[in-house]
């Protein structure tokens, strides 16, 4: 099982970038895709998951309205589309698969396989 993230990259204020995961080695279809990020020196944090079956979609507040989360299930892939970026931004930016309730989707350990991390840089 592997979760493969790229299009990261270094983008000025405003700007937009869009992130793909794409997952392979089992069909995903009951899991929920969640998306994550790392500043340095800070602890990850929840951005956003979507429910692969359903369609289901979550994101936290200082995203929302800027990222939006969608997916193929024929490609077995998930995009985080982001537009107006901010410095506070620039992270490492993670894809996840699990299969955490609902009311849990922003809790990192309950998800099973991880992506390598893609770096997104936005310039003041």
């Amino acid at each position: 099982v592997q979760l493969q993230a790229s299009g990261g990259g270094l983008v000025q204020t405003g700007g937009s970038l869009r992130l793909s995961c794409a997952a392979s080695g089992r069909s995903f279809r009951e899991y929920v895709m969640g998306w994550f990020r790392q500043a340095p020196g800070k602890e990850r944090e929840y951005v956003g998951a979507i429910k692969m079956s359903g369609g289901n979609i979550q994101y936290i507040d200082s995203v929302k309205g800027r990222f939006t989360i969608s997916r193929d299930n024929a490609k077995n892939t998930v995009y985080l589309q982001m537009d107006s970026l901010k410095p506070e931004d620039t992270a490492v930016y993670f894809c996840a698969a699990g299969r955490p309730a609902y009311s849990a989707w922003d809790h990192a350990g309950l998800y099973y396989y991880w992506g390598q991390g893609t770096q997104v840089t936005v310039s003041s």
